[in-house]
């Protein structure tokens, strides 16, 4: 029993047979701060002993941290995204020529014990030293440039429909239910007859001529809906409302112009397939103002608007945020997990847990789940897929597998060049209602029985009534 003790107290000591290699010797770690970072460098760099350094945030201690790294012999670098504070250094440390990784807050978290910004950066050193740090998705310059540009838009149409809920809200106090006879008060009718109000009318039968020709209310329902209490206070807040709506508005068309500058300075991509105009009809509220469905097409060679729920808004926003490169990503289902939109993976001794989801703040999965959501009346082969999950699993899941699907037709048209033909919801149909029989009769051949089709109508599944005859 004593020999036995000693072995395996020998085992325990035992240096391990295959150590971790180290596959970034040149490696530091950066725990990034609002005002402070906190670098580390392996032990022996540093000339003075100090293998761990604070800088501080200003522009000229960047400089002086990057001068740092390279007087050590440090060629990449990893450090956490934290806020927007990793922005100003990251870019400082890639035009310097340095290798930057930007990961996950949650893949350097140290183990539990003490913790403190000087540990911190040397547990990132670390891991980074051993190749255990993968940098997270950062698309090329001129795409970062972009994202930056429809964010801000973003922004600003987020902004503006704060200021439509303000002007809603004066009418509402002065009993002016405009909102019940107009779809929209931004629109057409709507912002006529608001700017003749703070002009000074007050007939409600001049303010009702002011219809547009395609408004559904004929001009007498919209008169009675114009008799209220013109208080002064209210009317102040509704033309403050309506100059910080119309300043928004002005905004968003300087923030166009940009997108539309900078789209100039893209290369066209090579396209087999002939261009295809825009589709007609009602497209989304805030247009770009230029012809963004034709720069989409010549960026990217394929016209993404072709896919059901993408209009040329939401492959904007999806462009700005993954970039034109799909390459990035090694498959479509590579390209769903960094969504989170693909099911999740939860096994334990061989049985499946769960294949939720996993959460995610990614911007792009956003986008994809909007245009999933607009499908539920689409009469093509995507709509009648996310009507029988809908069926299946409920709404919300059902969102989440529709926009999966839409992210794999985006991917596969972005990395191999080819255009989206929907088939039609009767297509889909036919496809599962014969996959479903193939499944019938494979069942009923296994327990001994063979189905016998008692129609020849085999156009709608409610007239096909197969018997079970069993097989001697």
């Amino acid at each position: 029993m004593r020999q036995r003790k000693q072995a395996v107290k020998r085992s325990m000591t035992t240096t391990p047979s295959n150590p971790l290699e180290l596959l970034n010797p040149n490696a530091a770690g950066i725990d990034i701060g609002a005002a402070q970072h906190y670098v580390a460098v392996p032990a022996g760099r540093d000339g003075d002993g100090q293998d761990v350094r604070c800088f501080n945030a200003f522009t000229a201690d960047l400089h002086a941290l990057a001068g740092w790294l390279k007087a050590c012999g440090i060629d990449t670098v990893a450090m956490e995204s934290t806020g927007v504070y990793w922005i100003p250094l990251f870019e400082l440390l890639e035009a310097q020529g340095l290798q930057v990784h930007l990961v996950n807050p949650r893949s350097v978290k140290n183990a539990p014990g003490r913790k403190s910004d000087v540990l911190d950066c040397q547990w990132i050193q670390q891991l980074h030293t051993y190749g255990l740090l993968s940098g997270a998705f950062r698309p090329e310059e001129q795409i970062c440039i972009l994202r930056s540009y429809v964010r801000q838009r973003a922004m600003l149409i987020s902004s503006a429909a704060t200021h439509i809920q303000h002007m809603q809200k004066a009418l509402d106090q002065m009993n002016i239910k405009l909102h019940q006879v107009v779809e929209d008060i931004t629109g057409a009718t709507g912002m006529r007859i608001i700017r003749s109000i703070l002009d000074g009318q007050r007939d409600a039968l001049s303010l009702a001529q002011l219809r547009d020709a395609r408004c559904k209310h004929d001009a007498a329902t919209i008169a009675a809906s114009l008799h209220g209490n013109w208080r002064k206070e209210h009317l102040f807040a509704l033309k403050q409302a309506v100059e910080l709506f119309d300043f928004y508005q002005s905004q968003i068309t300087a923030c166009n112009s940009a997108i539309e500058e900078h789209l100039h300075s893209f290369e066209a991509e090579d396209s087999s397939s002939p261009g295809s105009p825009a589709v007609a009809g009602k497209g989304p509220k805030h247009q770009f103002g230029f012809d963004a469905h034709g720069h989409l097409q010549r960026i990217s060679g394929v016209d993404l608007t072709r896919i059901e729920g993408i209009n040329v808004t939401t492959a904007m926003g999806i462009i700005a945020e993954t970039g034109l490169d799909m390459n990035r990503w090694p498959s479509e289902k590579h390209f769903g997990s960094w969504l989170g939109l693909c099911p999740g993976t939860n096994v334990s001794g061989g049985k499946r847990l769960s294949s939720r989801s996993k959460p995610t703040a990614n911007r792009a999965a956003h986008l994809f789940r909007l245009a999933a959501y607009s499908l539920h009346r689409s009469k093509g082969a995507i709509g009648a897929f996310l009507r029988r999950k809908k069926a299946q699993l409920g709404a919300p899941k059902a969102i989440t597998a529709t926009a999966y699907k839409i992210a794999r037709i985006f991917y596969n048209m972005l990395k191999h060049g080819t255009e989206y033909v929907d088939l039609g919801q009767d297509y889909y149909e036919k496809r599962y209602r014969d996959r479903l029989l193939n499944n019938l009769k494979r069942n009923a051949q296994t327990l001994g029985y063979q189905l016998v089709q008692l129609t020849e109508n085999t156009n709608e599944m409610v007239n096909i009534k197969p018997a079970i005859k069993h097989v001697h």
